[in-house]
């Protein structure tokens, strides 16, 4: 991601760059579609090189934005390690494991550790 924001702010150097983040956006939903079309036909090869253009427009969006993505990336990191802990935690004290989970379970607890986190702000 770093090396992807170090190639774009060249690039932005020499006015090759979208004038605003609308643009990038736009970039970010036709490369997420190209991604979708060759998860659908089951191209993965294909699928893994969507999938690295994708990283890219998104690692220009964070530059756009004044962002590192090494950094957002790390927040989310722990972010999700807390809502997951929260799922395990909850789940043991009903003497279970992920495991012996269900999606819809595990799901209904991790938007209850989100609204702790919103009302814990």
């Amino acid at each position: 991601m770093t090396r992807a924001v170090k190639l774009t702010k060249r690039a932005a150097r020499v006015g090759f760059d979208w004038p605003s983040t609308d643009e990038v956006m736009a970039k970010l939903r036709e490369e997420l579609e190209e991604l979708q079309h060759e998860i659908d036909v089951e191209d993965l090869p294909k699928a893994r090189a969507e999938l690295g253009d994708l990283m890219f427009v998104v690692a220009n969006l964070a530059r756009k934005l004044d962002v590192d993505p090494e950094d957002a990336l790390r927040a989310c990191n722990a972010k999700f390690e807390r809502r997951f802990h929260h799922i395990e935690k909850t789940l043991a004290a009903r003497g279970k494991t992920p495991d012996q989970s269900d999606l819809a379970e595990m799901d209904a607890l991790w938007d209850e550790a989100k609204a702790l986190e919103r009302k814990a702000l």
